[in-house]
């Protein structure tokens, strides 16, 4: 029992250093193993052998305890007991020291395991991060783009509102002149008329005249 107690503790020292220290393709390995035997079957074997060593390692600190007591009750211990007693200590100590690093090997191949996910998610995340500061450049060089056509678009603007003030104060001297041209054609037409009644006052008096002048002949 304690020759595979060695050998399971050695095994799983082994483990756990190729799956703290990356030794070429051994921690992927390795890996791969463990997840093989968290799989199907694999998980309900790994208990049954939790189990029964723990039934082992009660059973050894059960009987280092009944030895103890026995030696206190007789006041000594017997060469024999002493080696069961040394046997069971080793037969514990071993077990437990498997045990533990059963649950070292669990752990540390659940956080490697989390750990390549994150670096996984890391690589993702830094593609995004690429994609996201290309779209970035993309935009920075669309808004520029933008500025600059808004700038011109605004000197245009500003161009038009000058040659629109331009039109409006030609279009005000043009009204004035139409306004001016309006009321001379009305003084015209007043002066015309009053030149009609002159004419026709002037005819009367000239009709008046023939006849006087008829009338003395």
């Amino acid at each position: 029992m304690i020759p595979l107690l060695y050998l399971v503790v050695f095994g799983e020292g082994a483990v756990a250093l190729l799956l703290v220290l990356r030794i070429g393709p051994l921690r992927d390995l390795v890996m791969k193993l463990l997840d093989q035997l968290k799989t199907g079957k694999g998980p309900a074997t790994v208990k049954t052998l939790g189990c029964t060593m723990s039934v082992i390692l009660l059973s050894s600190v059960g009987s280092i305890v009944r030895i103890q007591n026995k030696g206190t009750k007789l006041g000594t211990v017997t060469p024999m007991d002493q080696v069961l007693w040394r046997t069971h200590l080793l037969e514990a100590t071993l077990i437990g020291f498997t045990l533990f690093m059963a649950f070292i090997i669990d752990r540390l191949h659940h956080y490697i395991q989390k750990l390549g996910m994150l670096k996984k998610s890391v690589i993702a995340y830094r593609k995004d991060v690429e994609k996201f500061q290309q779209q970035e450049k993309t935009l920075t060089k669309e808004d520029t783009k933008a500025l600059s056509e808004i700038k011109s678009l605004k000197e245009e603007i500003a161009d038009l509102n000058g040659k629109l003030q331009s039109l409006k104060t030609e279009s005000d001297v043009i009204e004035k002149r139409r306004v001016d041209a309006e009321t001379h054609v009305t003084a015209l037409q007043h002066q015309s008329q009053d030149l009609l009644l002159e004419y026709d006052r002037l005819l009367e008096d000239n009709q008046i005249l023939q006849k006087k002048l008829l009338s003395i002949g």
